[in-house]
């Protein structure tokens, strides 16, 4: 078994930060719905997705969401941090083909209670912010 590295609380600093990118695809939405069992026309009908002030279907506004996790547990702050929660407004919606940028900042450190406020972010491939907001997190040290 390979050694996992778990960020330490003092090597953070406020204006640290990480994104990963990737590119939604129709496989995307489809195994999003089967996991979270939310298979809204909005995600899966074409021709009803139409119909609404989107005027076409979009991705699931949690899966955009969940890119903000993967930054969170993979890379800043990384292995072993503990979500503790999360807001968050849907500025724009997500479609079949975006690449979403998913983009976190350290804003503030709590050293009483060990804990660390984060700037979320995710935009498109033309820098539209399609979701902001901030999460607290805790590290396992």
């Amino acid at each position: 078994m390979s050694r996992v590295e778990v960020t330490k609380y003092s090597d953070l600093k406020v204006g640290d930060s990480a994104e990963m990118a990737h590119t939604v695809t129709e496989d995307d939405i489809a195994k999003f719905g089967e996991l979270s069992g939310d298979f809204n026309p909005l995600h899966f009908n074409e021709t009803w997705a139409k119909t609404t002030m989107f005027g076409g279907r979009i991705a699931h506004g949690i899966l955009t969401a969940a890119y903000i996790s993967a930054v969170i547990g993979m890379k800043l702050p990384g292995p072993g941090t503990i979500y503790m929660s999360q807001s968050m407004k849907f500025r724009a919606p997500v479609r079949i083909g975006d690449t979403i940028i998913a983009r976190v900042e350290v804003e503030a450190k709590n050293d009483e209670k060990r804990r660390v406020t984060l700037k979320t972010t995710c935009t498109n491939q033309h820098g539209d912010v399609v979701l902001d907001g901030e999460a607290l997190v805790t590290l396992m040290e």
